[in-house]
């Protein structure tokens, strides 16, 4: 960050050199850069550490911020960043229960979110006046739900045990699954899960217990890697499905040669150099792979890392539409401004698909942003159907 707050210092001082001044755009970033979510924030924080330090042409200040992946502390960063830092617009925070609670928080100070937490109760239904504030990166569960169904239909499977967060994560999960899965797919069993839990083996003998033909386990992180791992102990030779919110190196780390195999939907950056040339959204991931691995090392670009850099692709062009109308950052007419431009956002191509956000829709992907994914000698790989 320090890098960050030089390289704008110096662009300001040229600005005022040709006698143009215009105040620097703000964005507050909430991340989980330590607590049980902390591998998916610190992967958020390094594509951020990435974004270049303007915002539509004009100079940007980042404030990031930690909340330990606590949603009380999410909170307060929010109001800090708000009332303190009269930030133009917030990125983050990387888990829905925060998200959530941040809100009130928005409606109150008239700020706009990009969460990169991923369930649809962030940004729906856009009938609730708070939620005309909040928009999101990650992918719906339930576009991420039916290339899971599609693939269990082309493979045969037929009846599928759940295992999931005790949480919102793993709530929206089942909701969604059990809604696309409908009557080609039956739902087995339902067992839940701590993060913190250290063992699971009670919820996996009940799901062995039933037969199923495949496991879904709907957690994010590495404690998605628990009931993997303790269904191969326990001899499950079955395929093993999971969620886009394994994408994280510490999962494959941590899961080890227990996680090989493993199925699970992506957003194209994370394979970006093995999709066909076909893939729109194929340049752009594999520039931003580029990017990412040259300052990170080879295969440590994850799902998370692509979210956080399409928020800065984002924000540049809802900036940019913004500031043509005449608004000044640091002004509630900008937020207005900005939070309209971010609702009209066309044919955008970002790392992990093609952003479509309207008045109803602020999430913005479509079957573009999709794909299949699986663990292939201890990295994520791409699985053509």
């Amino acid at each position: 960050m320090l890098r960050i707050v030089v390289s704008l210092a110096t662009a300001g001082l040229l600005t005022l050199s040709v006698g143009v001044a215009r105040a620097d755009i703000t964005i507050g970033v909430d991340l989980s850069t330590t607590g049980p979510a902390a591998a998916i924030g610190i992967q958020s924080n390094n594509a951020i550490r990435l974004w270049p330090a303007t915002l539509g042409g004009q100079p940007a200040r980042y404030v990031v911020l930690d909340d330990g992946t606590d949603v009380s502390r999410a909170v307060k960063n929010m109001r800090k960043l708000t009332s303190e830092d009269r930030v133009d617009a917030i990125v983050g925070p990387n888990i829905t229960a925060a998200a959530l609670a941040a809100l009130d928080v928005l409606a109150e100070t008239g700020t706009p979110m990009i969460a990169l937490a991923a369930s649809s109760t962030i940004v729906e239904p856009q009938s609730d006046p708070k939620r005309h504030w909040a928009f999101k990166m990650p992918q719906n569960d339930s576009l991420m739900a039916s290339a899971l169904v599609d693939h269990m239909k082309k493979n045969n499977v037929k009846r599928v045990a759940f295992i999931g967060f005790s949480d919102s994560y793993g709530d929206s999960w089942w909701k969604e699954f059990s809604d696309v899965a409908g009557k080609d797919v039956e739902v087995v069993s339902q067992e839940r899960f701590q993060r913190t839990d250290a063992s699971v083996v009670g919820q996996v003998l009940k799901t062995m217990a039933a037969k199923p033909d495949a496991v879904l386990i709907a957690g994010s992180g590495t404690p998605a890697a628990l009931p993997q791992k303790t269904l191969v102990e326990r001899g499950y030779k079955g395929p093993i499905y999971q969620t886009h919110g394994i994408g994280t190196l510490e999962f494959l780390q941590i899961g080890g040669k227990d996680v090989e195999g493993t199925l699970f939907p992506t957003g194209p950056g994370v394979v970006a150099r093995q999709l066909p040339d076909s893939n729109p959204v194929k340049q752009v991931a594999v520039s931003f792979a580029d990017k990412y691995e040259a300052q990170y090392g080879k295969d440590t670009l994850t799902q998370f890392a692509g979210d956080a850099f399409g928020a800065w692709m984002l924000l540049d062009s809802a900036v940019t539409r913004a500031l043509a109308g005449g608004t000044k950052p640091g002004t509630p007419e900008f937020r207005r401004a900005l939070r309209d431009a971010l609702a009209s956002t066309d044919n955008l191509i970002v790392p992990n698909g093609v952003l479509n956000i309207t008045a109803d829709n602020h999430q913005g992907f479509d079957d573009r942003a999709r794909v299949m994914g699986t663990v292939k000698d201890g990295k994520f790989a791409y699985a053509p159907q």
